[in-house]
């Protein structure tokens, strides 16, 4: 368990240095897709609520300290989704949730519920209607998010867990 969160985190680095460098020119009107929370999803499934509730708070630790937003809010929507993401951990059902369309579903759940956390605690304009941030900050980086994950979901490691 221990080195899963050591891999988790050597995996994080890449990836957190791509989504603050290259998915910003690949975002459709400002929509980009979260790989970190694809990967937090990943690892969520894999070992569980706490592990994914640990690894959502270290992730979004240190996305909100790179990326110089509110500090605590990308922490807490990634905590939060780590432990969601981690209902689904079932020692009989990971390798069907992870590798095949069940996954997709999950991130796209996680990724609305991380999109209207976040946005809740970092957009600053109390004037937005709520349907209109729920579509706009939950539904399409969802979206988004869980088409990207589809190419996790197709080229994740398809291995037997113990």
């Amino acid at each position: 368990m221990r080195s899963d969160y050591f891999i988790s985190l050597l995996i994080f680095f890449p990836v957190l240095v791509i989504q603050t460098t290259i998915v910003p020119l690949i975002s459709l009107s400002g929509v980009v897709p979260d790989l970190i929370l694809i990967v937090l999803v990943y690892y969520s499934i894999r070992n569980g609520q706490i592990y994914g509730a640990v690894a959502g708070f270290v992730f979004g630790l240190f996305f909100d300290l790179i990326t110089g937003s509110l500090l605590g809010s990308a922490m807490l929507s990634k905590t939060f989704v780590g432990f969601i993401a981690g209902y689904f951990s079932n020692e009989n059902k990971r390798e069907i949730y992870l590798h095949s369309y069940p996954f997709i579903l999950i991130v796209l759940l996680c990724s609305i519920i991380d999109s209207i956390v976040y946005a809740f605690f970092s957009d600053t304009d109390f004037n937005r209607n709520v349907l209109l941030l729920f579509f706009e900050q939950g539904m399409l980086p969802g979206l988004f998010t869980a088409v990207v994950s589809l190419l996790v979901m197709i080229f994740a490691p398809k291995r037997r867990f113990g």
